[in-house]
């Protein structure tokens, strides 16, 4: 017979596990399992953003343009003339630079080509500071971008269009100065003139205020191309510093440095020394001109010439487009010249003598 050795309960549970044990130290390791990779972050691009501060000059540039260009040639009182005048007269020239550079910089982001070359750099933040750092030292930099003749263009001609409507406006205003000597009232002299010197004078040194309106569309249009119903043709360079300027914030705008936190920076570049002192001796003639004017068709004279005319001239030279030929004074100096043409062939004939 074949005799079985029964074991107990525990001594085989512990023979088990001890099995077990050596099985599993037999068996190899688990491989570690390598953690999955980091995913990549995505590159941070900047918004297209302009400073409320830098759209709320724009937007009393293109006020100032809107209350002057309803101005009308055909006055009717003195109480005409001297309303006319006093809105013509609210700008102050450095507001009103500052104002039309920065509305040639959102004009400027219209241009899809320039946004798209200057966004180029947004990506990579490195790069981005870099180029934001060579536009702040240099706004010429911003010339440099794809799509740049195309934005000055548009730059040239908004600028330059706002310039002509208020130069021809001015050419009328000035020719009714003659026109209006048939009406009585005209001649009258001015009252209080010493007061509208002053009124004046008070008016060309407050800086004002745009729109809601305006404010509101302007800053939309900040955002994106294709905002403004602008065209223009292509320039290629040189520009005038206003056309760069405009550029410059545009392109800050595009690399996200033209924000609240870049304002210290941004503000110097809305400045053009040549066109302020263009815009400053307008309103000299301008005071010089109240002066001495009495009558108000003098004053008319006055606010045709040197605010409408004279601030118009400013603008178009700052924009760098040529004036429009000025029709009426032309076929007047042709008149002229005609007359002293025909007087001058009229002789009259001396005395004969008699050799007697």
């Amino acid at each position: 017979m074949i005799s079985v050795k029964f074991i107990p309960l525990s001594q085989r549970a512990a023979a088990i596990a001890l099995a077990l044990i050596l099985a599993a130290c037999a068996a190899p390791a688990p491989q570690p399992v390598a953690p999955a990779p980091p995913k990549p972050i995505a590159a941070v691009v900047p918004p297209i953003s302009l400073s409320p501060r830098v759209v709320e000059q724009a937007s009393a540039y293109r006020a100032y343009v809107a209350r002057a260009g309803a101005i009308s040639p055909n006055f009717s009182s003195g109480a005409d003339v001297a309303e006319s005048l006093k809105t013509g007269t609210a700008y102050e020239p450095r507001q009103f630079l500052q104002g039309a550079i920065a509305y040639g910089a959102v004009v400027a982001l219209q241009d899809p080509a320039y946004v798209a070359g200057v966004r180029k750099y947004a990506s990579d933040s490195e790069m981005r500071r870099t180029v934001a750092y060579e536009i702040m030292k240099d706004p010429a930099y911003a010339v440099g971008f794809t799509g740049a003749a195309s934005a000055a263009g548009l730059v040239m001609t908004a600028l330059g269009e706002d310039g002509r409507k208020l130069l021809e406006l001015g050419r009328s205003v000035r020719q009714a100065a003659y026109d209006v000597q048939h009406q009585p009232w005209s001649k009258a002299e001015v009252s209080g003139r010493e007061s509208r010197m002053q009124l004046a004078k008070e008016l060309s040194a407050t800086p004002g205020l745009g729109e809601v309106t305006e404010t509101s569309r302007l800053q939309m249009a900040v955002s994106g191309p294709g905002q403004m119903s602008v065209t223009g043709q292509s320039v290629e360079p040189p520009y005038t510093p206003a056309v760069v300027h405009s550029l410059a914030v545009a392109a800050l705008a595009a690399l996200g440095y033209a924000d609240d936190n870049s304002l210290a920076q941004v503000m110097p570049i809305l400045a053009d020394p040549p066109s302020a002192t263009c815009l400053s001796m307008s309103k000299l003639n301008l005071y010089q001109c109240l002066a001495v004017a009495k009558p108000h068709y003098e004053d008319v004279f006055c606010l045709g010439q040197h605010v409408l005319t004279d601030t118009g001239h400013c603008l178009m030279k700052s924009a760098g487009v040529t004036e429009p030929v000025d029709a009426r004074a032309q076929a007047a100096a042709q008149a002229a010249l005609e007359k002293a043409s025909t007087s001058s062939k009229v002789r009259p004939q001396g005395k004969k003598h008699s050799s007697n």
